[in-house]
């Protein structure tokens, strides 16, 4: 079985639990003997290229200076983005978006002097440019190599999948990680929406990440129920050694928030649970590791709190850095507002931390030894974490049998579920 994949990144250069699952995947994938060519916007030249072929657009050498490919964005209009953006966008960062038509029924651009065009592999100014143009690359490599069918992950390469389908009229699937509504609410995005649609649409066959997110795609967006299919995402193991305790440089109990810090993801309601938890105890310190559009807020909250000298903020964290915060922390909390899987629960209890997550989220679908509340519920999540803290018979029980449970989780056993649906689209 011949892949060809498309996704905006890939470890070590990630933003998020997007660039970590689809390294999970493909790494699964290719134990099963699936051949996988991974494209990227941009190669940086550390990337694993044991688990796939990546090759970066920008690296393309394409025949003519000028090109088109019609009719791929013919329902759809371009954004010309103002800000840094990743690929979750929250609605604060939507405000700073304007709209600019650039033309519905054509997608063109321009190579350099070498037949290659540029690509930034950011999430920046002209973002919405360097998706068309990623989209006329994935159709040109579509016509010079072979596959069997094509997955696209999310909605930035949901564009360069209709394009390679209709090059080469291989199946299509779709990887749905998020969708609007989890990045807004209901105050959605229609360019965004308009995208994620038509992948949809265009798609043979739809994987969401939980159930949670299979209803949404199925409600919100006209959907057959048929066509979607829910494949959990996993963790990647190692051995025990790398997640052993590491010597804390405190003495206090230690609560993290680990994650994108955007309105999807709900830190200010840890801010306020952090802060019920302080009136109750004086040996915890908070960690709100990660970046975003509402960091700052969160800051400035937290100094209205008085809570600055209990209250850290490391910024974004990437691979051991990710292990060694856990392996250093009591307690886990993930308050989302609307997660369509969320990754990071599984990262720590792999390191034996006790998790708090939030009832809105997909991984609350397959975890049993986790406490699991309301993101709103405020009161629910201090009394949680102190529990977690006080107790010492809770917190050794989460932190044994969630250890046991994630165990279990392997990206081997979803790369069998995912290759069970290529063959069901090739063989149809």
């Amino acid at each position: 079985m011949k892949v060809l994949m498309f996704g905006w990144e890939f470890p070590p250069h990630i933003s998020g639990g997007l660039g970590t699952a689809c390294y999970g995947l493909t790494k699964g994938l290719s134990s099963l003997g699936v051949n996988i060519l991974f494209v990227v916007p941009k190669v940086y030249g550390d990337e694993d290229q044991n688990t796939a072929r990546i090759i970066g657009a920008g690296d393309v050498v394409i025949n003519q200076k000028t090109f088109n490919f019609e009719d791929i964005w013919k329902e759809i209009t371009f954004l010309e983005v103002g800000s840094v953006l990743v690929p979750y966008l929250s609605p604060e960062e939507f405000d700073k978006l304007s709209s600019t038509k650039v033309g519905n029924t054509q997608l063109t651009g321009e190579s350099d002097e070498f037949g290659k065009i540029h690509f930034t592999g950011l999430y920046g100014n002209s973002l919405f440019r360097e998706v068309s143009n990623y989209a006329v690359i994935a159709a040109y490599i579509a016509s010079q190599y072979e596959f069997d069918v094509i997955h696209a992950h999310d909605w930035l390469t949901y564009a360069a999948g209709i394009a390679a389908k209709r090059v080469s009229g291989k199946p299509l699937v779709i990887h749905v990680h998020a969708t609007e509504f989890d990045r807004s609410g209901d105050n959605v995005n229609q360019n965004v929406y308009d995208i994620e649609r038509a992948g949809m649409h265009a798609a043979d066959k739809i994987i969401a990440v939980s159930n949670y997110t299979r209803n949404i795609i199925i409600e919100r967006y006209g959907i057959d129920p048929a066509k979607v299919v829910v494949i959990y995402n996993a963790v990647e193991h190692s051995d025990d050694s790398d997640y052993i305790d590491r010597r804390k440089s405190v003495p206090e109990k230690i609560v993290t928030f680990l994650g994108r810090v955007t309105f999807q993801k709900g830190p200010e309601y840890f801010v306020e649970a952090a802060y019920k938890v302080s009136k109750r105890l004086d040996n915890v310190r908070f960690v709100m590791a990660g970046s975003g559009d509402m960091l700052n807020r969160m800051i400035r909250r937290v100094a209205e709190l008085r809570m600055s000298s209990i209250f850290h903020f490391p910024g974004f964290l990437r691979g051991d850095e990710v292990d060694r915060m856990f392996s250093m922390s009591d307690v886990y909390v993930m308050p989302s507002v609307s997660e369509p899987f969320g990754i990071s629960p599984l990262e720590a209890m792999r390191s034996s931390v006790p998790v708090i997550i939030s009832k809105q989220s997909g991984v609350s679908e397959i975890l049993h030894h986790a406490i699991k509340v309301d993101f709103w519920d405020i009161d629910s999540i201090a009394d949680s974490i102190h529990a977690l803290i006080t107790y010492d018979g809770i917190s050794k029980m989460f932190r044994k049998y969630g250890k046991n449970e994630v165990d279990k989780l392997k990206w081997e056993n979803a790369a069998a579920q995912v290759r069970d649906v290529y063959f069901s689209v090739v063989n149809k």
